[in-house]
């Protein structure tokens, strides 16, 4: 009988493989996560890289994670985390100043909102949050399991049922299979409402005419339910959260251990070995690394069948698509569109979309596919030391600029060593159109372009979803359908992350699901998933 040092092994502490670790711990294993870096948390992990701010340095927005059982089962709030509502989420400033249109968590006075720019759009949002909202209800939940043809199929055969009403399962399937432009185009007159949708609906990365894309516009229709949530602190306090909630079920966390290989013998893992030398032994390995970095690298091709690793080798990761500068500021946007003097204010609460239209994400994405930075990038501003002063020392602002679109490889042989500060003016000009204060109020700024992100959090050529959000990457298929069900061809490793089902973004599922996966696998006689509430 083989005694192994644990019963389980995590490579990586992003927040999808510290969720399957505290679902394992709790389930009473013994529980091992090795993090690559000096802090835990992936891409979810906040550091003072500019003294005195609290700076993400990867994901920013919690979006749906306080939606999942998670937080409560995990007892997160127990273990520091305080979420702090983003509300408004969203805030469209017109490029010419003359208005602006507040997305909040309250559908009627986001409609008040709208109806300011355009009665029509009001009434069309009205009908969108009709239709798309319960088809994506459908999908959240289909998120919030593994995988599968009948639980998709009979999810959004109820979800249509629910809106037939309003059009037929064929128009429901076109919608789908469109382009979220296309939709976007159909549903709304004003462009505003036409810029502030596309732009919200590029967050995941495939740009406005990508067929089969048409529910990243319809997404959004959840988003007041969901609404968006800041971590006091920053957005590596959910990781640290979930660590402590580890460590408090019996978990071990060891850092600065990078995995080079996943030990395998007779096609079952038998643990890990660091880059150091240290080897932890188990029966089990759940990767929360990119699905190329896991299956190439840390197992390598010798262990797969020949068309296994051919698939895994040309899984769609991209080119990457955008890029950050975190700014430290003397003070907040004094938006045109919405004056408030630099001071805190509601148009500073959530996601500030700096896009004039339509067509100039399109022409964005037009540079990016010829290998070229953005000349005129589309930008969201997050400013959270506007609800949340800890993140900045007193009198003083964190301003956070997300932009697209950039390719990690770039044409001509430009170099991203040469580019870097270039761009990040290039994506500050865009800000100060808008506010045309914060020229000269820039006290630092952190800088990361897609090369940078690789580098820090492993992202293969700074693509943050992994792997390509698109249809054919998504449900049953992602990473492929061989992979999809968080299982591989090796016995007692299991994938976890954004490169698994449902993809990318603050949302824990992927880990959830995993976690299901395991145990379900370690009680073949209790397959039906009853919860974890503790350890037994």
């Amino acid at each position: 009988m083989t005694i192994y040092d644990y019963d389980a092994i995590v490579v990586g502490s992003g927040h999808n493989g510290l969720t399957t670790a505290g679902y394992l711990a709790r389930a009473g294993l013994r529980v091992l996560v090795l993090e690559r870096r000096p802090i835990v948390g992936g891409a979810v992990c906040t550091e003072e890289v500019i003294p005195g701010y609290k700076i993400d340095v990867g994901s920013s927005a919690h979006i749906m994670i306080h939606l999942t059982p998670v937080v409560k089962e995990l007892e997160l709030e127990k273990h520091g985390l305080e979420y702090i509502d983003m509300d408004p989420y969203a805030f469209y400033p017109l490029p010419d100043g003359s208005g602006s249109i507040s997305f909040e968590r309250n559908v009627d006075r986001t409609l008040d909102s709208i109806a300011s720019v355009s009665p029509k759009d009001a009434e069309a949002y009205r009908k969108f949050m009709a239709y798309w909202g319960p088809l994506n209800e459908a999908i959240f939940d289909v998120f919030l399991n593994p995988p599968s043809v009948m639980g998709l199929v009979g999810k959004m055969a109820v979800a249509q049922s629910k809106v037939r009403h309003i059009t037929s399962t064929l128009e429901t399937v076109r919608r789908l299979f469109s382009s979220y432009g296309q939709l976007i185009t159909e549903t709304f007159e004003s462009e505003a409402m036409r810029a502030a949708l596309t732009w919200l609906a590029a967050q995941s990365g495939p740009p406005p005419d990508e067929i089969g894309a048409g529910d990243f516009f319809g997404w959004h229709s959840m988003m007041h339910t969901s609404g968006a949530k800041h971590p006091k602190g920053g957005s590596g306090m959910l990781t640290q959260a979930m660590s402590r909630s580890f460590t408090a079920s019996g978990g071990t966390v060891v850092l600065d251990a990078a995995v080079k290989r996943i030990l395998i013998k007779g096609n079952r893992v038998e643990g890990v070995e660091t880059v150091d030398g240290m080897r932890y032994t188990a029966p089990i390995v759940v990767s929360n690394a990119h699905i190329q970095t896991t299956m190439l690298g840390m197992v390598g091709s010798e262990h797969l069948s020949t068309e296994l690793a051919h698939k895994i080798r040309n899984i769609r990761v991209g080119n990457g698509f955008g890029m950050t500068v975190r700014c430290a500021a003397d003070e907040l946007p004094d938006y045109i569109a919405a004056p408030s003097g630099g001071k805190a204010h509601p148009s500073h609460h959530g996601l500030q979309l700096l896009s004039p239209s339509m067509d100039y994400v399109r022409r964005a994405y037009a540079d990016y596919s010829l290998g070229l930075p953005s000349k005129d990038p589309a930008v969201i501003a997050m400013t959270f030391s506007a609800i949340d002063p800890v993140v900045a020392p007193p009198g003083k602002h964190s301003v956070f600029l997300w932009a697209q679109y950039f390719p990690y490889t770039m044409a001509n042989g430009m170099e991203w060593v040469n580019e870097r500060e270039r761009v990040a003016d290039s994506i500050l000009e865009v800000l100060y159109r808008y506010a045309p204060n914060m020229r000269g109020k820039i006290i630092d700024r952190y800088i990361q372009t897609p090369l940078d992100l690789e580098n820090l959090h492993g992202l293969v050529k700074g693509n943050v979803m992994h792997v390509e959000m698109s249809l054919d990457q998504m449900f049953f298929y992602r990473p492929i359908a061989e992979l999809a069900d968080y299982r591989t061809p090796i016995r007692g490793l299991y994938m976890t992350g954004a490169s698994m089902h449902p993809g990318g973004g603050v949302f824990a599922a992927s880990g959830l699901n995993t976690a299901r996966t395991v145990l379900s696998d370690l009680r073949p006689s209790q397959r039906l998933w009853r919860g974890v509430t503790g350890r037994g």
